[in-house]
Order: structure tokens, then sequence, then C-alpha cells
């Protein structure tokens, strides 16, 4: 091959790396945000995060909204998808902070084992239960997820919730909410396409 054929063939690789680079540049950051809902003005809010600082978010149009209802042990089968928000354990087994059941719809959404930013060192779970055993350390979940899975044990402090339909109407003032994922603009608000908000007062756990 000539050096003009590898000359143009470099060019085009650059010029690839440089698209992809400026493509990645413009997509917007997400954040997590935890918080109680201050003010309602149309589509965009004012939400008191669980550090303090007040953010500007802005719901778009057809903002999916889904609450968070109490829920217990005995809502979680095997064959459940759940979601596990736990602390490791030096067995390598998950204690669990707090468990949201998901609806059949949202089966296998993030299925997989991860950091989690609810507390430093916490991790997230979501996954179908393989099993459900009382121990004596508590009771224990078998996780299983696509390439792996997680002991979960579950105490009588793990806060359980479950995933229902929510209403547009519950994006009040005094809400409390969880947006999993918030875009952030150039101007330094915040657009979110969908939430999670908990009823009867609840504090999304997660």
């Amino acid at each position: 091959m000539n050096s003009k054929i590898w000359h143009g063939l470099g060019a085009a690789g650059l010029a690839l790396v440089l698209g992809a680079s400026a493509a990645l540049a413009q997509q917007p950051q997400m954040m997590r945000v935890r918080g109680t809902i201050e003010k309602v003005d149309g589509n965009t809010l004012t939400v008191k995060a669980r550090d303090g600082v007040n953010l500007t978010i802005k719901t778009t149009d057809t903002v999916r909204v889904l609450g968070l209802a109490k829920a217990s042990l005995a809502d979680i089968g095997v064959d459940s998808y759940i979601g596990v928000t736990a602390m490791p354990q030096p067995d390598g087994s998950q204690k669990a902070v707090a468990i949201h059941i998901f609806t059949p719809q949202q089966r296998g959404v993030a299925e997989g084992h991860r950091p989690w930013d609810l507390q430093p060192n916490s991790t997230m779970t979501n996954a179908a239960v393989g099993s459900k055993v009382a121990a004596a350390e508590g009771n224990v979940l078998m996780m299983k997820y696509k390439g792996g899975e997680k002991k979960v044990v579950v105490t009588p402090q793990t806060s359980i919730v479950k995933v229902v339909p929510g209403e547009k109407s519950e994006i009040k003032a005094g809400a409390k909410i969880i947006i999993m994922g918030a875009a952030k603009q150039p101007d330094g608000t915040l657009q979110a396409a969908a939430l999670y908000v908990g009823k009867d007062g609840i504090t999304p756990p997660m």
C-alpha cells in the first residue's frame, strides 16, 4: 500500500476519533438527585437536595412518574426482580440497606452489580431472586444476574418499597423524590424525563 493511501487512512482514523470525542463531549452529564420538592412552577421544580443545595430541575412535557410505596419482605418471592442497595460485608455478602421491588414491566432494567452513592462504599444490585431462606444472620436472598450472583442479607432495619404507578399531580411541594438520571444543561439547570416519588411521605430509600 503506498504512502498516500496510508496517509489517507490515518487522516480518516483521526477524524473518526475526533468525531467520537466531540460526540462524547456534547453528551450531557447525568446526575442522580435525591431531595424534597420545595416549589413547582409549571415544568420547573425547585428541589432541596439531601446535601441542602437548592437545584432547579425542568421536567419534560412527557415526564414519567413512578411511585414508591411501603412494602415488606413478604412481597418478595423467588424470581422477583428487585434492586438492593447494600453494604459489602467481610464474608463477601451484601447487607441490604434498602430494597425496591420493580414492576414486571421493569424486569431487566440496569441488571447487574455496581458501586452506588447512597453512602460511602455502598452498592446496587439489580437482579432476580434465585432463592429466599431464613438464616441466623437474617433472611438471605440469593440474587442472580448475568455474569454473577450475590448473597444479600435482609435485616429488620432494611427499608423495603415497591414501585407503583404514579401521577404527574404527585409532583408537588413537599414530595420526596429521587431522579436516577438528571441531565445537566449548559445553563446549570437539570432536566428530568422520569422520577420516583415517595408515597405517603416515604423518602425514597435507595
